[in-house]
């Protein structure tokens, strides 16, 4: 499993949550994975950020726990699907399982914000 450290803030004003993988510069590619959940890969086709949208509403939690720093995101990745797991403070609050149609090779990834 290849593990990079996370970098996330979260915007209460505009409810956004935005996690950013620790020394990647930019993306050259955004996809949506799920309603509100976008996925920015980078020339290599390995992912380099997450935005989620409305993310209290999109992620079912309060903006409180959005708050909390303690962030941890799997991408598990077999050619033909994607998996996208999120934590905060070890609690599942998001597994999305989409069709894997943006070229991320066989991949287990996770970005941590405690790395």
């Amino acid at each position: 499993m290849k593990k990079e450290r996370l970098i996330s803030s979260y915007d209460e004003v505009n409810d956004t949550f935005v996690g950013k993988i620790d020394g990647k510069m930019g993306y050259c590619a955004d996809y949506g994975i799920s309603e509100g959940i976008f996925l920015s890969i980078d020339k290599d086709n390995l992912p380099s950020s997450v935005l989620v949208d409305n993310a209290s509403e999109v992620l079912n939690v309060s903006k409180q726990i959005l708050e909390n720093s303690n962030v941890r995101i799997g991408i598990d990745c077999d050619g033909i699907c994607l998996i996208f797991t999120m934590f905060i403070e070890n609690l599942k609050i998001c597994s999305v399982k989409c069709k894997n149609e943006f070229g991320i090779p066989d991949i287990k990834f996770e970005i941590d914000s405690n790395y």
